[in-house]
């Protein structure tokens, strides 16, 4: 489990592969669908979601656009998901 400190919500990468599979699977789209979307190996993307491999923020913007949302909204989902978890 991450902890908080005052507001701030510690980086989880768990968190961030949940949420990013959540919205997949809410816009009914493959791994394979999103990784070509998103211009990276569909490999990677699946140790992002399994938590495995941590993302930079270039691959989360990529991951956003080709999930047709703003990266603001794919933080927020993350950040929900660790709060949701802590």
């Amino acid at each position: 489990m991450e902890e908080k400190r005052g507001d701030c919500v510690q980086f989880d990468n768990f968190a961030v592969g949940k949420a990013i599979r959540d919205l997949r699977k809410e816009k009914g789209i493959s791994q394979d669908v999103l990784s070509g979307f998103a211009g990276i190996a569909r490999t990677h993307l699946t140790m992002i979601e399994n938590g495995t491999k941590q993302a930079n923020f270039e691959t989360l913007w990529k991951i956003a656009l080709a999930l047709d949302i703003r990266p603001s909204e794919l933080v927020a989902r993350i950040e929900e998901e660790i709060e949701n978890h802590t």
